[in-house]
């Protein structure tokens, strides 16, 4: 039976989850995005895991901050997650701004990772696709045109993590701009990710990206060539938005990768 509450990360109050009996799996969630986007794959996992989840600030059921985001603050986040709930490694998957930290994690902590699974992530700026309608949305001083410069034009309308957004946010409806236009700012400055750094991920790693995501194909692949060892799907006709497109097949995919 899921569990709920809130926790005091780093001095804020994040909202958290967890379900399920087996080994630990931390799910990590997309920026603008909820743990809402992630539903279809914790509940595949529950039948053999323990899954464990959080939403960072600004997003879903937790209050924004003052500050600016950073991948830097989201790892130290996720570090004091695994602390607070005593647990020493986890089975890491991610989406987006999750895979991001994902890889952070496995990379600066990887006595805490006993897999990874990165979906739609990228290690610079350079890795999003910015041709045509990607290109404007991604420089566009209108953020609530869209989720975020991960969006491209093939994705499934209505806007659902606005939707998500505007229902689950103690902040209100009116703030999901004030969060857009600081993901904005992260997204086109971070993160910074020498991809000869991979090599040194121990851990078994999966690299799952749609062959029309926004992150363009190339890089997915340099990601997974990097990594010793892992394993790169690339999800055919499914664009950044592919947890909603294809939760099925996504689900699958990760089952018949973990242990």
């Amino acid at each position: 039976m899921r569990q709920t509450t809130y926790l005091t990360i780093n001095g804020t109050e994040l909202y958290s989850e967890v379900d399920g009996e087996g080994e630990p799996v931390l799910l990590l969630h997309g920026g603008f995005c909820s743990l809402e986007s992630l539903r279809a794959q914790s509940d595949a996992l529950v039948p053999r895991y323990e899954v464990h989840a959080f939403e960072r600030p600004g997003h879903g059921r937790s209050a924004d901050i003052d500050e600016e985001y950073s991948y830097e603050r989201g790892l130290a986040d996720t570090v004091a997650y695994l602390d607070a709930r005593g647990l020493e490694s986890v089975h890491a998957i991610g989406y987006s701004d999750g895979a991001i930290l994902a890889l952070m994690l496995a990379l600066e902590h990887p006595e805490r990772v006993r897999s990874v699974v990165s979906i739609s992530g990228n290690l610079d700026p350079s890795a999003f696709d910015r041709s045509g309608e990607h290109e404007r949305l991604l420089l566009s001083a209108e953020p609530a045109a869209t989720t975020g410069p991960h969006a491209s034009e093939d994705q499934p309308k209505p806007d659902l993590e606005r939707q998500h957004y505007e229902r689950l946010s103690p902040d209100g409806p009116q703030h999901a701009d004030v969060v857009l236009e600081k993901l904005f700012r992260l997204w086109t400055t971070e993160p910074n990710i020498d991809p000869a750094r991979l090599a040194s991920i121990a851990a078994p790693t999966l690299i799952v990206a749609g062959d029309r995501d926004s992150i363009r194909p190339d890089h997915s692949l340099l990601m997974a060539a990097s990594i010793p060892g892992a394993r790169l799907c690339i999800v055919p006709g499914a664009s950044h938005g592919l947890l909603a497109e294809q939760p099925e097949l996504i689900s699958r995919v990760i089952g018949d990768f973990l242990p």
